[in-house]
């Protein structure tokens, strides 16, 4: 795994235009970044990323399935009371879901380690099964990088297989797509699943969030007054189990992507809970939760709120003392505590790989970077190659 400075390449800004890619810059920062790509060799990433991608996902379902029927693992996840039927159920139905991404530490040697499992509303898919795809044969096509470079990206493909599937147990419905108004990065995410579903001969509504409303007899319905029988929503369910509308979720018959289970799947909750049933997997960090902290050996941690997205209120402790701390809304649910493992350094910026998985399957990789040691939502996003073994 090395980083290569690498040439923008011409007129790239104009093409993101006419393909869509309209937040390749965010609040006047760079999001999207080809000055430079990194480079893995097959053994890496079939091996160290792959491999333990797909591991880590069944153990996480292995905590669904504990949590489900543990009522204390219901309330340590902050699941509210009254939705606990609906996750359970959700999850014994064996509802459908879509997608994941799992967030890992690597350097190129020695286990990946896992961060964390964005499992419920994860974006910078469409520059991970697209963009980075297009800027990759742009390349070699211009001679940049070798015509035997590869990419770990086959997300595209099986988002379009996944939905022709999930079309199967929905026949005839139209499938609703959602997210907040405002938000350009997820409002692309948004498009480029619809885009996806399209494909796969599905017929799809795009609504706001904010717009979808109660219709007669507790149905949620869109700006037309049709139905919503069957929706992706970008929005995340510890948002949604505490809105005002939150008893119509299991009233309403409304079928969800992603479904109500993962809302277990997305919460930090699901990292001490791995290292208690895995205890010692080279793929996990030692966690736990806050009152185990005083009898465990760290002395190095991450605190992280049980509810925080893209690096809010996260904060670094070397022996007692916090080191660094990022700001956001979260935190008055709680925290667990996670060893510090820092994120390996190229050309001083620090490196996260996203792993994501479609119908439950490995797909392929995304990379961010930062100067910062914690990821955030601006950390730009740099392309991959594979080459050799």
């Amino acid at each position: 795994m090395i980083r290569l400075i690498s040439r923008e390449r011409p007129g790239w800004r104009d093409r993101a235009r006419e393909f869509g890619f309209h937040f390749h810059t965010m609040h006047g920062e760079p999001y999207w970044d080809e000055s430079a790509y990194y480079q893995f060799t097959l053994k890496q990433v079939e091996d160290d990323l792959e491999a333990p991608t797909a591991e880590l996902h069944q153990m996480c379902l292995a905590v669904v399935e504990r949590a489900v029927r543990d009522e204390e693992l219901m309330r340590r996840f902050r699941i509210p009371r009254d939705h606990w039927d609906l996750v359970a159920d959700s999850w014994q139905a064996g509802e459908r879901s879509l997608y994941s991404r799992l967030d890992l530490a690597y350097s190129g040697q020695g286990p990946a380690k896992l961060y964390e499992n964005n499992a419920d509303t994860p974006t910078s898919l469409y520059e991970t099964g697209f963009w980075q795809w297009l800027w990759l044969e742009d390349k070699v096509n211009s001679g940049d990088i070798p015509r035997s470079a590869d990419q770990f990206t086959s997300v595209q493909e099986k988002l379009v297989n996944r939905f022709a599937e999930l079309k199967q147990h929905h026949p005839g419905e139209t499938l609703h797509l959602a997210c907040c108004k405002d938000t350009e990065e997820d409002r692309g995410t948004v498009q480029y699943l619809e885009d996806c579903a399209n494909e796969a001969g599905i017929t799809t509504r795009f609504v706001y969030i904010e717009d979808i409303g109660h219709g007669e007899g507790d149905l949620f319905t869109d700006l037309d007054d049709q139905v919503i029988r069957w929706i992706f929503k970008l929005y995340p369910w510890e948002f949604m189990l505490r809105e005002s509308y939150s008893a119509l979720l299991e009233r309403s018959g409304t079928r969800w992507l992603e479904p109500p289970w993962k809302a277990l799947l997305s919460n930090k909750a699901l990292l001490p809970m791995l290292w208690k049933m895995f205890p010692d997997h080279p793929n996990l960090l030692p966690s736990y939760f806050e009152e185990e902290l005083a009898s465990s050996a760290l002395t190095c941690f991450v605190k992280k709120p049980i509810f925080a997205r893209e690096g809010a209120n996260v904060s670094i402790h070397i022996d007692g003392e916090e080191v660094l701390a990022s700001e956001g809304p979260y935190g008055d649910e709680g925290f667990i505590y996670q060893a510090y493992c820092p994120l390996p350094k190229f050309a001083g910026n620090h490196t996260l790989i996203g792993s994501w998985l479609i119908d439950d399957q490995p797909a392929g990789i995304s990379l961010r970077e930062d100067r910062s040691v914690i990821t955030q939502d601006l950390s730009r996003y740099l392309p991959h190659i594979i080459l050799g073994y």
